[in-house]
């Protein structure tokens, strides 16, 4: 089965995958931050490549992994910018555009919307049959899977539509780039799911992730 690369790490996209995605309002950082943990993910990358352990693949995906650490505890812990998403009219604009497309593009298994950013699990093995329950063909596949970057995008786009509206603003209100994780196993999809629940409660937002009113799990 086909696998997607996109051309910025970390983007690998296996078709029918399962995916962990955070998303944020392009004033969420200080660009000064944003620059200095990529550089550092990308020299370490380079020094995993250059000593072509066997193991050098795992070690590429842990330092993703801490990369990824790093970036949402300054989401969590510093918050910057203007944290639309606290506002609860904006918070269900976002609501309404990640379920809009459950069932269809994607099984929603679970989000938790931020004051900044967003946290959400999908399952895009809901594409890989039609309605008679056919498996598709390769062929059926290549015109119509919908890659996990154009859900993305309309998730996005519809919402950032809508939020600046409400707010009577112009201009980018999403960052362009999304952190994205293809889940390899049951042992991760459990993890992901108790961190989206806990983040709330480690932000110290609430003391019981079931008293943030936008997680969501199914």
């Amino acid at each position: 089965m086909r696998t997607f690369h996109k051309s910025r790490l970390p983007h690998i996209l296996p078709i029918g995958a399962m995916f962990f995605v955070t998303y944020r309002l392009a004033d969420a950082l200080p660009q000064s931050i944003v620059k200095n943990l990529q550089e550092e993910l990308a020299e370490e990358i380079d020094r995993i490549k250059k000593e072509k352990q066997k193991d050098w693949s795992l070690q590429v995906l842990n330092a993703k992994k801490r990369y990824f650490g790093k970036f949402d505890k300054q989401l969590d812990e510093e918050p910057y910018g203007k944290c639309y998403l606290k506002i609860p009219e904006i918070a269900e604009i976002v609501k309404e555009s990640l379920e809009k497309w459950d069932d269809k593009w994607y099984d929603l298994l679970a989000y938790c919307i931020m004051p900044n950013h967003v946290h959400v699990l999908i399952d895009t093995s809901t594409q890989l049959g039609n309605q008679d329950g056919r498996i598709w063909t390769e062929e059926e596949l290549e015109d119509k899977y919908v890659q996990l970057d154009k859900i993305m995008k309309r998730i996005k786009g519809s919402s950032a539509r809508y939020i600046n509206l409400a707010l009577d603003r112009k201009g980018t209100l999403w960052q362009k780039d999304s952190y994205d994780h293809y889940v390899r196993n049951e042992r991760e999809w459990r993890n992901i799911l108790s961190y989206i629940l806990e983040n709330p409660v480690k932000a110290k937002l609430v003391k019981h992730w079931k008293d943030w009113p936008y997680s969501y799990y199914k």
